[in-house]
């Protein structure tokens, strides 16, 4: 296995901000998404695209993201039936609540997003495989 894997712990905003840039056009499916309610925790298995890896590299490397202090989630426009249905994550962002509390919200191209209700933020993504040829590099378009 390669040993350039991410590990990257988050307990604020500011490390928010860096898992969401690393997860920034990762793809996984609704059934890979799994809320604990009695361990208080949310799981999503994504295959995330390597931007640490630079321009002339693209790949892609299965990752896990877990959130934990989580007191609800609630999901808008992600059918839970279409297990089987692909979802691309496009930003991770905070919205406080009362210290240290908050909601973080995933947001998933197509409009969908999981809003994530925490006492604090306690968020853990790490790389599981070895990297893989990407088929291409991810693009974005105004509008």
């Amino acid at each position: 296995m390669a040993t350039d894997l991410l590990r990257l712990l988050g307990q604020d905003a500011t490390d928010l901000t860096v898992i969401s840039t690393a997860l920034q056009d990762a793809i996984g499916k609704i059934g890979d998404i799994s809320y604990e309610a009695k361990a208080r925790r949310l799981t999503l298995a994504l295959n995330r695209y390597r931007w640490e890896a630079g321009a002339r590299t693209t790949e892609r490397v299965r990752c896990g993201l877990q959130i934990g202090a989580v007191t609800a989630v609630r999901e808008r426009n992600l059918r839970q039936d279409a297990r089987k249905a692909v979802v691309e994550l496009l930003a991770i962002t905070f919205e406080p609540g009362e210290a240290p509390g908050g909601d973080i919200v995933l947001a998933f191209s197509g409009g969908g997003d999981l809003r994530v209700s925490v006492e604090c933020i306690d968020i853990a993504l790490a790389d599981v495989s070895s990297p893989w040829p990407a088929s291409q590099r991810p693009s974005h378009t105004e509008g």
